[in-house]
Formats: structure tokens, sequence, C-alpha cells
């Protein structure tokens, strides 16, 4: 028996319908969860096109400093989050030529810390670097001499994107990108412009694109492409598996920092134009524990991060959109 064609109103009802789990069921997604406008910021200048990392001014309010990934130069940029102008850039000496810039954080020093310590090729080089020079006090095009640091880890060479200086310690840290398990390595006590500063691992974390510190120092945060967990700090290392954390979805997503008191976290990604997505961050006491409660949605183990870069989530989304579209074709073609 042939079924009756459905009406315009219902293959628009169940295309929303399909479009809206499709999203819904991305890890680390919610439906219309964009925090607000006045949060959230786009980065304008085109320079900025591969926007690897974040770090929220202590001295400039509403600034935020970023780099490119690669292929651009020995260059900062402040950018001014109630416009997405860039409002300086910095130009560092004393350096060698960058290759993979891929993280920068702000220490309790006062002083920016930027990682040269992508490696695509997973452990082709056996060392990378880390910069550090002071935040400048007046925003505006300047140039800075910085100070260089060779690093190399323990256990043999990797690639890693998240670099995190700790607020009161002021230890480094560097996490490693890996699909299967990457690792949280820890510097020496102070940085030696003299020799290599070699890196252990303490910890493993999953796949990471970047990670911060909460101002306090109480909480770290890893973000993925598709997934972000705050983890409770203490004794110098992340505890337990960590709380998920309500990250956007945003493709080449590369980076995450804390708004200066802690209250916000500020997800951005690659591209030209990329969006600085602000998401409530959780406010749970530093000592209580992550574990969910039993019974609760979250009570499963938590998801792993893909193996590769088209996950699940990406797959249901794709056929969400293909039942979208084919609806839309059913209709153009009831209408002729």
């Amino acid at each position: 028996m042939r079924m009756p064609l459905p009406s315009a109103a219902a293959a628009t009802a169940v295309a929303t319908a399909v479009a809206s789990a499709a999203l819904a069921v991305l890890p680390g997604t919610a439906v219309a969860a964009e925090a607000p406008a006045a949060s959230s910021f786009t980065i304008s200048d085109p320079r900025i096109k591969e926007s690897s990392g974040l770090a929220a001014s202590r001295i400039h309010p509403g600034v935020y400093w970023t780099h490119n990934d690669s292929d651009d130069g020995p260059y900062v940029y402040a950018v001014d989050s109630a416009t997405g102008r860039t409002v300086a850039r910095v130009t560092l000496t004393g350096i060698g030529k960058p290759r993979d810039v891929e993280g920068i954080s702000l220490g309790p020093d006062g002083q920016l810390y930027v990682g040269d310590i992508g490696d695509n090729r997973n452990g082709t080089w056996d060392h990378v670097w880390v910069y550090r020079f002071p935040e400048p006090k007046h925003l505006g095009d300047v140039t800075v001499k910085a100070t260089q640091f060779t690093v190399r880890y323990a256990d043999g060479a990797r690639n890693a994107e998240a670099l995190m200086v700790h607020p009161v310690t002021g230890r480094v840290y560097i996490a490693s990108k890996d699909e299967s398990k990457g690792g949280l390595y820890e510097g020496p006590a102070e940085l030696s412009a003299d020799g290599s500063n070699v890196f252990r691992r303490v910890a493993d974390v999953p796949w990471v694109t970047d990670g911060a510190f909460s101002p306090d120092g109480s909480r770290l945060t890893l973000r993925g492409y598709f997934t972000a967990r705050t983890y409770p700090w203490k004794d110098g290392r992340p505890q337990g598996e960590g709380e998920r954390v309500d990250a956007p979805w945003q493709g080449q997503a590369e980076s995450v920092t804390y708004t200066p008191d802690g209250s916000t976290l500020m997800f951005g990604a690659e591209g030209e134009g990329s969006r600085v997505i602000a998401v409530p961050a959780s406010q749970g006491s530093p000592g209580a524990s992550a574990a969910p409660k039993p019974g609760s949605p979250s009570d499963a183990a938590p998801s792993p991060e893909p193996t590769g870069g088209f996950g699940k989530g990406a797959v249901v989304l794709a056929v969400g959109l293909a039942v979208v579209f084919a609806a839309k074709r059913l209709l153009r073609r009831r209408r002729a």
C-alpha cells in the first residue's frame, strides 16, 4: 500500500527533530548551549588564521593573548574581547625560528610562556622549546627579547599541544597528544636557559589539544576536539576521572583558558574569524569528589576520545543532516 506523503509541516518537524538529536549526541556538545554573546567574541584579525592557544591577561581586563599554529613567525597577539580586534602584536627576539607553536600560559611571575611543542610526526624532534617574556604593561606593537628554554621528555620525544603554568607554584606542565593515552609531564621546579629541561610523566590524560589551570590553582581543565574535563588539582597531580565540561563543538578545537576571576572557561579554535566561546566553569569545591552520583546520566564510564578525526558523534551528525536534506528534497518533489 502506498503511504501518503507527509505534509510540509510534518516533514519539517521530523527534519528538525533529527538534526537536534544528532547534535545532542555529539560528545561535549549541547544544543543552544553557547554562552551569552557579551562574554564570547570573534577574532577579527585576518593574520590570526590558526589560533592555537589562549591566555587571559591579568593586567589588561578583557584582553586575551593568542598565537598562530605555524608558518607565522615569532609573534604573539593580544585580542580585545569587547571588539575582537588585535590591540597588540609582540615580536619575539632572542629565540630561534619557531617550528610549531601550540600553547600559551601566564605564570604567577607575570610572564607569558609560549610552547613551541608541537610535533605532528610524533617524535621526529628530540627536543622542543618554551619561550618566556614579561607580559607588556602597555598594549601596542612591540619587540621584546624572550628567554628560550630547551625541553626534552624523560621517556622520549612526542607530540604535544598543551602548555600550562601553575598559577601558584609557577611550575610548567605539558600534556602530550596521543590517540590512545596521552601523558601529563611536569617540568623542573625552575626552568634553566642552560642545557635541557627534562619533563617527567606524572599522570595519564586523554587526547588533549590544550589545557588551563584555574586562577587559584585548584583545578585543571583539559580539552580535546570533542570533550573537556576539569580535574581537582592536589599535591601536584590531577585527581580522579574529572568532571565533564559542556565544551562547544568547534571543529578544530585548539585552545582553552579561564577568565581571571575563574568563573568562566573560554574555548577557542583554529580558522580565520574563529569564535571564542564562553562556558561557565564548575564552581565545585576543590576537594570535592569528581565521581558522579549513582544513577545519574554521567554515572557511566566517560566516553573515550575518538581514535580518528571523524568520530562517532560526527557520523551521527552526518546521518542527521542527510535525513534533513532528504526531507527537503521530498518537499520539493511534492510541490512539483
